[in-house]
């Protein structure tokens, strides 16, 4: 299983994230990405007899990395539903919450997932594969604006309108099921120096919108504040502005917006007290050992 764990996802800043959560024998506590089990079995070793893990993750294909420990529940779902599942476990609060951001390698790897531009494939990139639109059913069926307006958002493409206009025009001859369709594309109006940098910009905006990610991550972050108690660690890695910015936002103002409220006296009110003012990022041993992290940003807050 360690191998094949390692080949579904390399856990990012392992040691850093989960010394981050400050696990005590007996606390309860959750991963809310369990992915590979990295980071869930580094936090079960660290637990005694009252001790508990709940690990949440929407993909069938992470359920072969179920941990068999009697301290572990596996919740097949989207982190966003981490209230109702904590209730449904008679779980009022918790120690800590984990989240690695990161899209799990074995995503990348596996060509008929659809989220690599590495290999041809029908265009899908969905996390849970009974969920229902595909990136295939965005690039064929949203309007011309709202295609640019997510490839800006969420891709920070500065040429989103000309890349929308020349998908409609395509699509307009017949519909874009693959990879190798999409790519044939999109590729002229990319120059050679950039195009692989501009190309996972393409494919990360219809990530996100195929799965929801940034309204998921604002609904976990809040669900989060309110499942901690006093004391307990709230700990992110992130690996793009976009997530990072509301990361950033609520640990630090208590809502994803940023906007920073007072009281009477002018002093913040926030529920964090931020545990690393300075991001933690991979030293460069980490991201020699795998490439991946090298855009990791580790941030650290606890609950007053």
């Amino acid at each position: 299983m360690e191998k094949d764990e390692l080949i579904y996802h390399v856990p990012v800043l392992l040691k850093e994230s989960v010394d981050g959560m400050n696990i005590q024998p007996d606390g309860t506590y959750v991963d809310v990405t369990f992915g590979g089990a990295g980071h869930s079995r580094e936090i079960l070793s660290r637990l005694g007899e009252g001790g508990r893990l709940l690990g949440f993750d929407q993909d069938e294909d992470a359920e072969r990395n179920i941990v068999d420990d009697p301290h572990f529940i596996f919740v097949r779902s989207n982190f966003r539903y981490l209230h109702n599942f904590l209730r449904y476990h008679d779980i009022e609060q918790v120690d800590a919450i984990l989240a690695d951001l990161g899209v799990s390698s074995h995503h990348f790897d596996d060509s008929e997932r659809g989220f690599s531009f590495r290999f041809d494939g029908e265009l899908d990139m969905r996390m849970n594969k009974r969920a229902g639109v595909t990136a295939a059913d965005i690039v064929n069926t949203y309007e011309e604006e709202r295609l640019a307006n997510i490839l800006y958002l969420y891709g920070e493409l500065k040429n989103s309108r000309k890349l929308a206009s020349v998908i409609v025009k395509a699509r307009n001859g017949q519909p874009i099921r693959t990879i190798g369709e999409f790519l044939e594309i999109i590729k002229p109006l990319f120059g050679r120096e950039r195009e692989k940098k501009e190309l996972a910009k393409v494919f990360q905006a219809l990530r996100i919108e195929v799965n929801q990610e940034m309204e998921a991550l604002k609904e976990m972050l809040l669900a989060a504040t309110e499942a901690l108690k006093p004391g307990g660690r709230l700990v992110v890695i992130t690996y793009h502005s976009l997530e990072d910015r509301m990361v950033k936002n609520i640990m630090k103002t208590g809502n994803v917006e940023g906007k920073a409220e007072t009281d009477f006296f002018g002093n913040l009110q926030t529920p964090f007290r931020l545990v690393n003012n300075k991001v933690i990022v991979p030293d460069q041993a980490e991201i020699e050992r795998n490439p991946r992290s090298r855009s990791a940003k580790l941030r650290i807050a606890e609950k007053k």
